[in-house]
């Protein structure tokens, strides 16, 4: 399928590795130019290098933290007039709730709410002068059922669903999508933390306690990053333009739901 992206021009956040480089790669394959972030130099230029090798793309790479005010400012100069912005950051740390003051809030909202919230102010406004531009915001599962140990992320990435919620409509008549990806469990760094959490509070090993979450997961095994970077390319591609506002679980069937 010709995903009609040739051409475009993407910022990818937090891109260096797990989803953000499966959605990077993705949309490189694509034909897609790309502006890609991380907050270490090694990793970012190893992706980097790698896209264009493979699909003789244009990369961009800013080296700066997504989540701060400056972080930002240094993409949206960088990113110029994108036709396709991939929103994503790392999620707090697991935890309960006895364990979190406001502080830890106030840092998982700059991060996985307002951060994208601002690149989406910015950037917007020029893909709806231009009547054409897709939003993708990596969320997570936790949004449509609680995770405990994952409270900060689900409070954070919910407000962020809520928002889209409503301005997805707003900007639809001008060519504009906005949709999220909500993830469950891909074999990422993310998931190797995780796992190390599950195996310290069980007192098993990282094996056994991958295993035992594997066996929750109705496909009995994680995602790929490559899975989760063709989803994200859809959702940008001119095939997608009618899809608005929607929240497209990629969990293995492990959220159990009708609908």
């Amino acid at each position: 399928m010709d995903l009609g992206l040739t051409g475009k021009r993407a910022l990818v956040c937090a891109s260096s590795k797990g989803l953000g480089k499966g959605c990077a790669m993705a949309l490189g394959e694509a034909g897609v130019d790309l502006v890609l972030n991380a907050r270490g130099s090694a990793a970012l230029e190893a992706t980097a290098e790698e896209i264009r090798g493979l699909y003789g793309v244009s990369v961009t790479t800013v080296v700066t933290d997504v989540t701060t005010p400056d972080g930002q400012a240094a993409l949206i100069e960088a990113a110029g007039n994108p036709d396709i912005l991939v929103n994503n950051a790392g999620g707090p740390p697991p935890g309960l709730w006895p364990d979190w003051t406001r502080d830890d809030f106030i840092k998982a909202l700059d991060a996985n709410m307002l951060a994208p919230i601002a690149l989406m102010t910015a950037l917007m406004p020029g893909m709806m002068e231009r009547g054409w531009g897709r939003v993708v915001n990596i969320t997570s599962m936790s949004v449509r059922a609680p995770v405990a140990v994952l409270g900060l992320s689900g409070a954070a990435r919910t407000g962020l669903t809520g928002y889209v919620a409503g301005t997805a409509r707003q900007v639809a008549g001008s060519g504009v999508t906005i949709n999220n990806l909500l993830p469950g469990l891909h074999a990422t760094d993310r998931a190797v933390s995780l796992d190390q959490a599950a195996a310290e509070a069980g007192g098993v090993s990282i094996a056994e306690a991958q295993a035992q979450r594997q066996a929750t997961i109705p496909a009995g095994r994680y995602g790929t990053i490559e899975e989760f970077g063709a989803a994200c390319a859809f959702l940008c591609s001119k095939q997608a333009g009618f899809i608005i506002g929607q929240n497209l679980l990629l969990d293995g069937g492990a959220v159990n739901l009708t609908m």
